[in-house]
């Protein structure tokens, strides 16, 4: 007689397992990923050791074309978080920028430039700073480089020979921190700006000219109290973005 527990088809088992993981977490996917959002205030509470290298293990699957995995992540806390953030806000006190690379086309065209202004615009009114009020908008700016009060710090980077397939690559392995972090209880936010400063970056943590740091991020978990971290950045709707060829 044959044993039907061996019959579990392969969907339903799948299915099973993620439930599993939903009953685990209290998290689903879909959740995850759609009330992901960019925190602006952390609680100081540290993030263990183990749950960040659990995270970027599960990270690590991520697609990668021809499993180059180009990707390097340089994880800072402690001293090191706290000298960072002095040399790079220096340096943008300063305004001694350098660019590791081009972010955005100049000018920015539309539509681009009025999503970019909406967002900022919704941002400063949650911090309660006027449009006009340059300087309140450039200490909110320079947060960044206190990691919004996060106690965990990631830089990503890859080697700077590489080209666009690896960025892509890197791209997804990103994403892939950012959602399961969420399922330890933790938030994110991805930090460019840090690459405007990728100088200083490259020298206090040692990272070596032929990598080029494609962006920070902020991990820790995030203030409920804060009003900033309310903000939920619109999006355009799937008709304008996409084209069904049947």
């Amino acid at each position: 007689m044959s044993d039907k527990r061996l019959a579990v088809h392969p969907v339903a088992a799948a299915e099973a397992r993620a439930q599993r993981k939903v009953s685990e977490t209290g998290l689903s996917v879909l959740d995850a990923v759609e009330n992901r959002r960019s925190i602006r205030r952390f609680l100081p509470d540290p993030v263990p050791s183990d749950i960040i290298r659990k995270i970027l293990t599960a990270a690590a699957r991520a697609p990668s074309g021809t499993n180059f995995q180009p990707w390097n992540v340089h994880v800072v806390v402690g001293e090191t978080r706290d000298r960072l953030a002095r040399a790079v806000t220096a340096a943008a006190e300063a305004g001694e920028r350098s660019d590791e690379y081009a972010y955005a086309p100049t000018p920015i065209p539309e539509p681009y430039l009025s999503r970019r202004r909406q967002v900022g615009y919704a941002l400063y009114s949650l911090y309660g700073i006027e449009r006009t009020d340059y300087e309140s908008r450039k200490r909110a700016m320079l947060r960044n480089f206190e990691f919004f009060g996060a106690p965990m710090g990631l830089f990503f980077t890859m080697e700077n020979s590489l080209l666009h397939g690896s960025w892509l690559d890197c791209g997804m392995f990103m994403q892939n921190v950012m959602i399961l972090a969420r399922a330890f209880g933790l938030e994110t936010c991805p930090q460019q700006a840090w690459c405007e400063y990728g100088r200083v970056v490259h020298e206090q943590l040692n990272i070596p000219d032929t990598h080029v740091v494609l962006s920070g991020m902020a991990i820790g978990k995030s203030d409920p109290s804060a009003p900033e971290n309310s903000l939920i950045s619109g999006r355009i709707e799937v008709s304008q973005f996409t084209q069904f060829h049947e």
